[in-house]
């Protein structure tokens, strides 16, 4: 809960306030001081009769009442004084700074969830334990330095981590970003990051709100909550970008299915922020260069044009623009000559245009003209360097001048950080951003131009959830018999092979003549069939498939023999694995061996729409061989996608499934038949909850 003390409050009380401004307690005060907040200033300190000239309060039961209390002291005291003022003091808003909480030890842990039963029983926001605080327009409440220069269109940084937060701060201000609210959650007692994106969802307007939100997430309680809002806030016009930090697969268990070998804990996050379009950074200098690309009017194609005066960053830029799908045009003829005409004898107009080093300011201005009256581009990339021999105010106006007019975006590279760096905190003083390193721009340009949310949808294929969930509740936990499966495929419309399980030789020979030589066997009991030689293609003699039987009951682990008829076309591999409170993550692919040996698999969330499965199609490597190549057949694309989508629907009625394999599948132009599939399921899954 966010209430409306906690973002404007008229008065502050600083619990543990000090004259030592190293003391988190000093430096808050100061910090509220500084940024002259308007509201009553109250403080705490039973050793001082007044602190930084404020008058100083023995006990926090002598204050007057206060919207809005910033603790500074030890953990062991925290809970008492927010007895005091949530109870006593009417006080709706609590910042915790102090650390020692459950990042700390089991007694933290308790005394951090004492506190939470506090504040929810009085309708009281909790910001922390363990964080640098937060600041608005209206009051700066952190301990930390720098406090940026904050307007109202500037960003939204919502950070799970302190010291990260500041040192993005720190980024974003190197580049001339302006803040307009920044968010430190730190443990998310109370209020975590996807509350913060909830209250600003609420509370947005379309045109009058901050359009850039960026994000430091450690921890998701709630997925559905934040997908749910972050989509809403991209919807309204707003755009986000964000790193979502401790996402490895060290330590994750050992799977027990291709599905679950393959769904890193990272690619549930990975497919929400694709669903949803989230721009996604891997680390604090991807984030604010990002941050920064999304403070400029987005460009409206992708044909970039380059004005350097040194080439080597010029190759670099267009090296990772073209990888990324960017078009460098070439430009000559007429025009291209009459702007050669301008510039020095060496120049080039080619694009990128190289004006040179001894280019002056006027021929800068040139450049920029061309491109945005004469050449065909959607964005303009300056980037300018200073040797050290004189200073550079002239081009640095002219980039300014230019910015303000050209209806094209302009992105100024300014790489000479020292030799520049007064004519820099100029530009950024006159509220321009620049970036400072070619690649990381055209990097940051291709991740937003790339990005692009997805239509959620929750309408689904029609499924027989009757059946569906009379099977669920027949099965105890764990991976269903093949018969069972066979029943889920039917009633989720999955068109799937006819099949027998023979546990007798007489069984094998009469399911087979039933089906049809050839056939095809496989092992009942081991999950990895393969690679315990359990399974035999191609079978056309009785004689074969009666040896073939004997030696397949001798593995260890088998209850019977699948018999099941030899289907040719492609193999492709659709999947399942529930991701904890993110839902279902749906994934696709080659199937059969190819799998986990080339790892070419996309993914998606529950509810997985048509637009959504044609993605995850399509950004396959092995997309040109699914659709066929060379003279083969391929897969029928559009069955492809139903199933996809039919495997997300059956996972939307069985919340159950924990881990769910289709492989393979085989498929042509006409068909797609699953072959074999496996389907484990866990009764004790939580259910996911929206709050």
């Amino acid at each position: 809960m966010i209430t409306n003390q906690l973002i404007d409050p008229k008065s502050i009380v600083v619990v543990g306030a000090s004259d030592n401004l190293k003391k988190p307690g000093g430096a808050t005060l100061k910090n509220l001081i500084s940024s002259s907040f308007k509201g009553d200033l109250f403080v705490v300190n039973p050793h001082s009769e007044s602190v930084q000239g404020i008058k100083s309060y023995k006990n926090i039961e002598d204050i007057p009442t206060v919207d809005c209390a910033i603790l500074t002291i030890p953990a062991r005291f925290c809970l008492s004084s927010v007895e005091t003022l949530c109870e006593k003091k009417c006080c709706k808003a609590i910042i915790i700074i102090s650390a020692g909480f459950h990042e700390n030890s089991q007694e933290g842990l308790e005394l951090e969830k004492k506190i939470v039963d506090v504040c929810n029983s009085t309708n009281t926001s909790l910001i922390g334990p363990n964080c640098i605080g937060m600041m608005n327009s209206n009051y700066a409440g952190v301990f930390t330095q720098p406090i940026p220069k904050l307007s109202s269109d500037g960003v939204i940084l919502i950070s799970g981590s302190g010291a990260t937060c500041v040192f993005i701060l720190e980024l974003g201000m190197q580049l001339g970003v302006n803040f307009s609210q920044i968010y430190s959650v730190g443990n998310s007692a109370q209020i975590g990051v996807e509350d913060i994106l909830s209250y600003i969802d609420k509370t947005y307007i379309t045109g009058k709100s901050p359009k850039v939100i960026a994000l430091y997430i450690e921890s998701l309680n709630n997925p559905v909550k934040f997908a749910e809002h972050a989509q809403s806030l991209i919807t309204k016009g707003a755009v986000i970008t964000a790193v979502k930090a401790g996402s490895s697969s060290a330590g994750s268990r050992a799977a027990s299915s291709h599905t679950g070998a393959m769904a890193s804990p990272d690619a549930a996050v990975e497919a929400l922020f694709k669903k949803v379009g989230i721009i996604r950074a891997y680390g604090r200098t991807e984030l604010i260069n990002i941050t920064a690309v999304l403070s400029f009017p987005k460009p409206k194609g992708k044909r970039i044009g380059i004005i350097t005066h040194a080439g080597g960053p010029a190759v670099m830029q267009t090296d990772v623009f073209s990888k990324n799908g960017f078009e460098i045009p070439h430009f000559y003829g007429k025009k291209a000559d009459n702007l050669l005409k301008k510039l020095y004898p060496g120049s080039s107009v080619a694009n990128p245009i190289d004006f040179l080093a001894t280019g002056t300011a006027e021929q800068l201005g040139y450049c920029i003209d061309t491109f945005e009256n004469d050449f065909n581009v959607d964005a303009i990339t300056v980037i300018i360097g200073n040797p050290g021999l004189d200073t550079s105010f002239d081009i640095f106006k002219v980039v300014e001048e230019k910015i303000k007019k050209c209806t094209k975006p302009i992105y100024p590279v300014f790489t000479s950080v020292i030799n520049n760096k007064n004519e820099i905190a100029r530009f950024h003083r006159h509220g321009f951003i620049s970036f400072s390193d070619e690649v990381l721009l055209a990097s940051a340009i291709a991740k937003v131009m790339n990005s692009s949310p997805i239509p959620i949808t929750k309408t689904h294929p029609p499924v027989d959830k009757k059946m569906i969930r009379e099977v669920i509740k027949s099965n105890k936990n764990g991976y269903l018999p093949p018969d069972q499966v066979s029943i889920l495929l039917d009633a989720a419309g999955i068109n799937h092979i006819k099949e027998y399980i023979a546990r007798t030789e007489e069984e094998a020979i009469k399911y087979a003549q039933e089906i049809g030589l050839p056939v095809v066997m496989k092992v009942v009991g081991p999950i990895h069939k393969s690679d315990v030689g359990g399974v035999t293609l191609n079978i056309d003699q009785v004689n074969f498939l009666s040896s073939e039987f004997h030696r397949m009951m001798k593995i260890e682990g088998t209850t019977g023999v699948l018999i099941q008829p030899m289907i040719e076309g492609k193999e492709i591999f659709i999947g399942a694995k529930k991701a904890k409170n993110f839902g279902h993550l749906i994934m696709c692919g080659l199937g059969g061996i190819y799998v986990e040996a080339l790892k070419d698999i996309t993914t998606s969330l529950t509810p997985v729409s048509e637009e959504d499965a044609n993605s995850m199609i399509n950004n396959l490597r092995s997309i040109r061989i699914i659709k066929g190549m060379r003279g083969q057949e391929g897969i029928n694309i559009n069955l492809f996608n139903e199933m996809i989508r039919r495997v997300s629907a059956l996972c939307g009625v069985a919340n159950e499934i924990c881990e769910m394999d289709i492989n393979p599948l085989k498929g042509n132009e006409r068909e797609i038949i699953a072959i074999d599939a496996r389907i484990k399921i866990n009764k004790t899954h939580n259910v996911i909850k929206n709050n």
